[in-house]
């Protein structure tokens, strides 16, 4: 069995244990968050299942997660797509700020997370900028740092925030969509018009991703088909002879993509090997720290902006990118903001990376020197 045909059979079954997982926490009252925690909790089933039969290692399969950002980013850029941004982009110099308030954070954070941990301070501050698992392990690899931990820490991260953050809107506002599992949800209108139209926007779609993959711009799987989905409807329509259209994509999209993202998560807690409960102690103080300046970085945006608490908390949350834009739609809370917010911190995040790179080696030398 060659490689690639060993991915697919696992994707295949991450899935399906994925759905039947969903299916079970959706009818725990956490509705659409529930696709995320079921692929995250087949993800790391399967690859432990494999790696314990098999006596062999699996990387997280990084094409099941540009995938995932496709579908999210397709369905996020239809649902925001009649918003009004105005109000959101208004506010730009203040998520700037944020961004590199976050940042500053997370640079502090890694010294004290390096002084206790006693490791290096180029390992420390990868571990702990509020970046992406992937960008920073390979950052780490590169290097020839520890990418396991920094993986780990990464995770760690991204994990808390994704189960924080909807217990604190469940607590606050109850207002979670408590979408009953159907399997109605996977079924696709088999009208001809909307099916071309389906294929036309996986088309389209396909080529924001190249297009933003040329362009360089980060997670381009994600941003390049949220922009498709945004102008879609109101490119189609705007064409001559063409009536007004209103295409939304099959709500199985959404669903399988959470489910995709949700299970590179819970592959890359499968991939953390050789951390000792030492390191995950340690983990766990930098991450807390990392959650309290995400709060102190909302109420900053409270004093600043009409928003309400757990809206301020979405934009500053120190998760995933595509993650906390999922979680803002799953809770059907601005999710017109939100994206605005991430796109902001993940382009910045980028942009800045050789300089923060470069002030993390100067520093680690000095700190070596004395």
């Amino acid at each position: 069995m060659t490689q690639a045909s060993t991915k697919f059979a696992i994707a295949i079954w991450e899935i399906i244990i994925a759905l039947f997982l969903g299916i079970g926490i959706s009818y725990l009252g956490l509705g659409s968050i529930a696709w995320i925690f079921g692929g995250m909790g087949a993800g790391v089933i399967v690859i432990k299942s494999y790696q314990a039969i098999f006596k062999n290692t699996l990387k997280p399969n990084k094409i099941a997660r540009k995938i995932g950002q496709s579908m999210v980013g397709l369905s996020i850029g239809f649902a925001i797509a009649d918003s009004n941004l105005l109000a959101a982009s208004s506010r730009l110099p203040l998520f700037i700020f944020l961004t590199l308030f976050m940042l500053f954070c997370g640079s502090g954070i890694g010294y004290f997370y390096s002084r206790i941990s006693q490791i290096n301070l180029l390992n420390a501050m990868l571990a702990t900028v509020p970046g992406g698992v992937a960008t920073m392990s390979s950052i780490a690899a590169e290097y020839d740092r520890n990418v396991s931990l920094v993986a780990m820490v990464q995770t760690l991260r991204i994990t808390s925030v994704i189960l924080i953050i909807p217990l604190i809107a469940g607590i606050s506002e109850r207002n979670i969509n408590q979408t009953i599992f159907s399997w109605q949800d996977f079924v696709i209108n088999q009208d001809l018009v909307y099916l071309c139209l389906l294929i036309l926007v996986i088309a389209t779609a396909y080529l924001g991703v190249k297009i933003a993959t040329k362009l360089r711009i980060p997670a381009a799987s994600f941003f390049g088909t949220l922009v498709i989905g945004t102008i879609f409807n109101y490119g189609i329509s705007s064409l001559p002879y063409i009536p007004e259209i209103v295409f939304t994509p099959p709500q199985a999209i959404s669903i399988v993509g959470q489910i995709l993202l949700g299970i590179t998560v819970g592959e890359a807690w499968s991939e953390s090997v050789n951390i000792t409960s030492k390191n995950v102690l340690h983990a766990f103080i930098s991450v807390a720290m990392t959650i309290v300046s995400g709060f102190v970085a909302a109420t900053i945006a409270i004093v600043f902006t009409p928003w309400d608490w757990l809206t301020c908390m979405l934009l500053t949350a120190p998760g995933g990118s595509t993650e906390m834009i999922l979680v803002a739609l799953a809770l059907d809370h601005h999710p017109e903001i939100v994206p605005l917010a991430h796109s902001v911190r993940l382009m910045a995040l980028n942009l800045s990376l050789p300089l923060w790179i470069f002030l993390f080696r100067h520093w680690e030398k000095k700190s070596t020197d004395c």
